[in-house]
């Protein structure tokens, strides 16, 4: 016979019985500092929480835990496997770090081959990547710049675009057609650029203006500036006050941008990601432009190809190390961030053969074997989590947030993790509208997952009693968004302890609003939607 606990209401809530199996238990002891009461009540008000109606016909697991001891607070469906969606960049990064290094950098090479007379090269130019997701306008400026300053005006061959470094397979395992034309599924290459300052790889961005009268066309302009893509400009400009209805999509399989829609007169520019088809060959266009720009002609055409080891290096780029890179990974969250580094981290253990998803995720399952994580559950498609045949356990990311405090770049990591209810956009992230007013507010270091069907919110959280606690919670096919029943739960974790935990009730838990993003119908991370978090 199963018992009945009748719980008490927590706002915003559905009442209802839950029932005590084998997966919802109390299976840890609280510390002394806050006593087995406080932890009781924690057990009773996760219980409620998770008996939610709108969690019906859901999976949805949860666990806490001491984040000292390591002991079990609570723990419901944690051994059930579960779609992480965005969750699955912990494991990356988590991973990335431990293969690569926090001072780990993306290299990209400025070399010639033949020999070179005066300011002429008999030869062609290569530009050589390793995966950096931080190439923009200005760094291919940069790198142009210093073929200029070598003293190199002329080359009498081609322009080699190489992206040897990794395969060339662009799009991860079930990626979605659907989201083809978003720099969120941008195709990955070792040689990528960057559209803005938050370092969304594969990808342009769009900028349309209102035109100089109602009725005219709208001013659509590319950043970085290139002559790859071309741009089919069907906007008009509306009347001033009208809304701004402008769209701007890749037709599949090519590199045409079409922007439509009406911009208002006097209206605020509005800025559109779109992925490219070829970042090799965006990335070659840039470049191309910029070596224009600083008196630097190359005679034959835009090639790809593979560097000879003969090659005469003029510059050497670096981008940032992996720890400044973190933040714009995990807190944005940055989807090509996390397959670039998976591929790195296949180079690096593969070093003989390009970087691949294969050889990367190998890595990176290693890699969480090493520091602990049981593996045996884990299925991984991509490094991003976009991919539906990523797999995992609520209970594995718990290991690995335990496990990560141990290591030497925990400071680093914990501190790229978004943080609730800050509203920095590289501070909070996609938290930074989520827990604002209540015990969690600058207090939860968490990662979100968001697709249509799946939420998820693990991480690290201060109880009232200065106590320190993790948790991972992830639910997969309920038939809404139930993020804002994660955040109760997270509101919840963050409100025990304390002086008057015993006698608190779960009723003075402050009802979480709900924040929900959509883009096309379908949920996604708010931080995918401009201005959108």
């Amino acid at each position: 016979m199963r018992k009945v606990l009748k719980l008490p209401l927590v706002p915003g809530l559905a009442v209802v019985a839950v029932a005590v199996t084998g997966t919802a238990l109390a299976v840890g002891t609280a510390s002394a500092e806050t006593g087995g009461a406080s932890d009781t009540a924690l057990v009773a008000t996760l219980d409620q929480v998770l008996a939610n109606s709108r969690l019906a016909g859901s999976t949805t697991g949860l666990q806490v835990r001491d984040a000292t001891s390591g002991a079990v607070i609570y723990s419901h469906n944690a051994e059930q496997r579960v779609i992480p969606a965005s969750n699955e960049k912990l494991m990356t990064s988590a991973a990335a770090l431990e293969v690569l290094g926090t001072g780990y950098k993306f290299h990209t090479y400025a070399r010639y081959s033949g020999t070179k007379s005066g300011k002429t090269v008999s030869g062609n130019l290569y530009l050589k990547g390793q995966g950096d997701p931080t190439l923009t306008y200005a760094q291919f400026d940069a790198i142009a710049t210093a073929v200029n300053r070598a003293g190199i005006t002329k080359f009498t061959g081609s322009l080699v675009a190489d992206d040897t470094w990794f395969d060339r397979t662009p799009l991860g395992l079930d990626w979605s057609w659907q989201d083809e034309t978003y720099a969120d599924t941008a195709p990955i290459s070792a040689l990528t650029v960057a559209a803005d300052g938050n370092f969304n790889s594969g990808a342009v961005a769009v900028v349309t203006k209102p035109g100089s009268a109602a009725n005219k066309a709208g001013a659509v302009t590319l950043t970085p500036a290139n002559s790859v893509l071309k741009v089919v400009n069907n906007t008009v400009t509306g009347a001033s006050g009208s809304a701004n209805t402008v769209s701007a999509t890749r037709a599949h399989g090519t590199n045409t941008i079409t922007v439509s829609g009406s911009v208002p007169l006097g209206g605020a520019a509005k800025t559109s990601l779109v992925s490219v088809l070829s970042p090799t060959q965006v990335a070659a266009g840039v470049f191309r432009d910029a070596l224009k720009r600083h008196g630097v002609t190359v005679v034959g055409a835009t090639t790809t190809g593979a560097t000879p080891s003969s090659a005469k290096t003029i510059t050497d780029h670096a981008s940032i190390p992996l720890s400044q890179l973190l933040p714009y990974f995990l807190k944005l969250p940055n989807n090509g961030h996390a397959e670039l580094l998976t591929k790195a981290m296949g180079r690096a253990r593969t070093p003989g053969s390009a970087g691949s998803w294969s050889t990367g995720l190998a890595a990176s399952t290693a890699a969480l074997k090493a520091i602990g994580v049981d593996t045996g559950k884990i299925t991984m498609g991509d490094g991003s989590g976009l991919s539906r045949r990523d797999w995992l356990t609520t209970a594995q990311i718990a290991t690995l947030l335990q496990a990560a405090q141990s290591r030497p770049w925990f400071a680093t990591w914990y501190a790229a993790l978004p943080i609730a209810g800050n509203p920095a956009p590289l501070v909070g992230g996609t938290l930074a509208s989520r827990m604002k007013g209540t015990p969690a507010e600058n207090n939860l270091h968490g990662k979100t997952g968001t697709l249509t069907g799946v939420n998820a919110l693990s991480g690290y959280v201060t109880d009232r009693s200065g106590r320190k606690l993790l948790f991972s919670s992830i639910s997969n096919a309920a038939q809404s968004n139930v993020a804002d029943l994660l955040d109760t739960a997270a509101v919840a974790i963050a409100s025990t302890g304390g002086p008057q935990a015993a006698s608190r009730r779960t009723a003075e838990l402050p009802t979480v609003p709900r924040h929900v993003v959509k883009r096309n119908g379908e949920d996604v991370e708010c931080s995918w939607v401009p201005n959108a978090c």
